[in-house]
């Protein structure tokens, strides 16, 4: 039985105590890791005056990257009901054939 379990994870020096379900943490904290790297990236990278527009940019880019996802899967969803739609048609029009000749 998966329960939840209070973590921490440390974001731009700051810990954070967070409540998640066993399953979740280690994704939780590779996502911690990652936006630590993509921190350092961008102050690397990019000028800027305060903490909060790196973090502005920084939540910019993810959701933008979400978006994109999400309008590629539903461009997949489509495109594969579009073909089970058509191997549908195929199949019955197959057993149509089949059963009038029995």
């Amino acid at each position: 039985m998966d329960s939840d379990q209070n973590i921490t994870v440390t974001i731009a020096g700051r810990p954070y105590r967070l409540k998640v379900n066993r399953k979740e943490e280690e994704i939780v904290r590779k996502a911690a890791e990652k936006v630590n790297k993509t921190i350092l990236e961008y102050s690397e990278s990019f000028e800027y005056k305060d903490q909060q527009d790196l973090f502005a940019m920084i939540t910019l880019q993810a959701t933008a990257y979400s978006i994109q996802l999400e309008e590629e899967k539903k461009f997949r969803d489509d495109e594969l009901e579009i073909k089970l739609s058509e191997l549908d048609g195929i199949l019955t029009s197959h057993l149509g054939d089949e059963e009038s000749v029995l």
